[in-house]
């Protein structure tokens, strides 16, 4: 299985399946982690699609499409922080997720950042620290009327190789 995905620059004509990828990674990927209520709450997140698509084209968006099909997509923000990562639930497993990560980091990397942080959902946390990142702080982070739990977490990165 070749986990070579191609990767290209976020485009606003991606917003609205790009809601839908976030929305139905949440709901299907995270249940194990978080009850519906918060699903939905953390889902909602990407409800306004002109708010979503200005913080997607704020920050570096990478996104995979796999014969046509909306794989995932990533963010790397202000070049050290691993904003958002979310794989369809089709292609989870798949290395989608690995390649998107490998990307964000040597875009950080390149860019002189010397170590990356993420704030991990709980069902990401293991990705993450099979990445090698460590954990740094538990977060509550409000959503709605709710709590949702993440882990912030940081990994140090190699210096980019000259030539």
């Amino acid at each position: 299985m070749s986990t070579a995905y191609p990767l290209r620059p976020f485009l606003p004509a991606d917003t609205m399946a790009l809601r839908e990828l976030f929305a139905q990674s949440i709901e299907e990927l995270t249940a194990d982690d978080y009850d519906e209520d918060q699903r939905v709450a953390w889902a909602s997140t990407a409800a306004d699609a002109e708010a979503f698509a200005a913080r997607l084209g704020a920050m570096t968006t990478l996104v995979v499409q796999v014969d046509g099909e909306y794989a995932g997509f990533a963010s790397l923000k202000d070049n050290n922080t691993f904003d958002m990562i979310y794989v369809h639930p089709y292609f989870a497993g798949e290395g989608v997720g690995k390649a998107l990560a490998d990307a964000i980091e040597t875009l950080a990397r390149s860019r002189g950042a010397t170590e990356i942080t993420v704030e991990a959902s709980d069902t990401a946390e293991p990705f993450f620290e099979g990445r090698g990142y460590q954990a740094t702080q538990r977060n509550m982070v409000p959503r709605d009327d709710l709590w949702l739990t993440n882990t912030t977490m940081k990994k140090q990165l190699a210096p980019a190789k000259a030539g």
